[in-house]
């Protein structure tokens, strides 16, 4: 007689008895691998970290920290002398000069009329683009053209365009006779003088090259506002005028606010520029205060302690300068 089956109560223990059986044997089998002997995350951090900051201390600090002490001393760098200290004279003779107020007061004249047209050519131009239409790629391309040029090279450029014998600049001015012709960089016109046409000139060229960088925030700006700001001014029928001013001006502010404060702090130490077209004349009516720096760290007089004092002034005018215009730029973020 055949044996009966088990029950499914009989089986069900063996099968978990097994079932676990083969899982404490096959854990058994398995050794735990040991553990991988190297850097930790932290010390290659450091690793990558340490340098860098060696670098940056050795690139940037020291220089800053050696021109700061040489600031305070008689020393000239083509002297075989050690620094003498003289304290706070050299600070003394520059703020008590009335040469240098009047250089402060060139860069100053110069870094207000050229920031303040780019801005509003620049926020125009930004308006005339930000629609789509035929060829608007190609315009914008065009119009930005002049800031990836070099500023040495736009001033030697732009000081052939104004030569009054063969420039075109007198020519496209509807002036054929050269003796008759202004020349813009000498501050003459029909032999005559002209009080700062050259500074006038030189503010020009500045406009004309850095007016698209102001475009391209402010074009950046009318990008990130929302249509259904517009969208919502249209169906409470409010004007073209009422939009401006209640909605595109106020979303693209904190953007034009940075463009015033890049183009603000470069004025104040532009240079390059300047150099390349007139060198600081005629006399002084283009010397800018970062020209005549230049000027006294290296054009022959090597006045090392000077110059280094005059910079750090010039820093704490453009650090001044700069506090202002973020403080207004976070009062605008926060009031939005």
């Amino acid at each position: 007689m055949a044996a009966s089956p088990r029950s499914s109560d009989e089986v069900l223990p063996m099968t978990v008895l097994d079932t676990t059986t083969g899982a404490k044997t096959a854990a058994a089998s398995i050794k735990p691998k040991p553990r991988r002997q190297g850097l930790s995350d932290k010390t290659i951090l450091k690793l990558f970290i340490w340098p860098t900051l060696l670098l940056l201390i050795a690139w940037n600090v020291f220089p800053l920290a050696y021109s700061l002490f040489l600031s305070f001393t008689n020393y000239s760098a083509i002297v075989p002398k050690a620094p003498v200290w003289v304290g706070l004279e050299n600070y003394k003779d520059i703020l008590t000069d009335p040469k240098l107020w009047g250089y402060f007061s060139t860069t100053g004249r110069y870094a207000l009329v050229s920031v303040g047209i780019q801005t509003l050519l620049g926020f125009g131009l930004a308006m005339l683009v930000r629609e789509k239409f035929r060829g608007s790629g190609l315009l914008t391309t065009l119009i930005l053209i002049p800031m990836m040029l070099s500023p040495v090279v736009v001033g030697l450029f732009w000081k052939l365009i104004y030569n009054p014998s063969f420039g075109f600049f007198n020519l496209m001015l509807g002036f054929t006779d050269p003796t008759r012709a202004p020349d813009m960089l000498a501050s003459r016109f029909a032999n005559q003088p002209v009080p700062n046409l050259a500074l006038l000139a030189v503010v020009f060229v500045d406009i004309w090259m850095w007016t698209p960088f102001v475009m391209l925030l402010v074009l950046a700006g009318l990008k990130a506002i929302p249509d259904y700001l517009y969208e919502a001014a249209a169906i409470d029928r409010a004007s073209g005028w009422f939009q401006f001013w209640r909605i595109t001006l106020p979303q693209v502010m904190p953007l034009l606010l940075i463009a015033v404060l890049f183009r603000t702090i470069d004025a104040l130490k532009s240079f390059d520029l300047v150099m390349g077209m007139t060198g600081g004349g005629p006399g002084d009516q283009t010397e800018l205060i970062a020209v005549n720096l230049y000027r006294q760290a290296f054009l022959g007089q090597w006045r090392t302690g000077d110059a280094s004092a005059l910079a750090y002034i010039i820093l704490i005018i453009i650090i001044a300068i700069s506090n202002l215009l973020i403080r207004s730029i976070n009062q605008g973020n926060e009031g939005s």
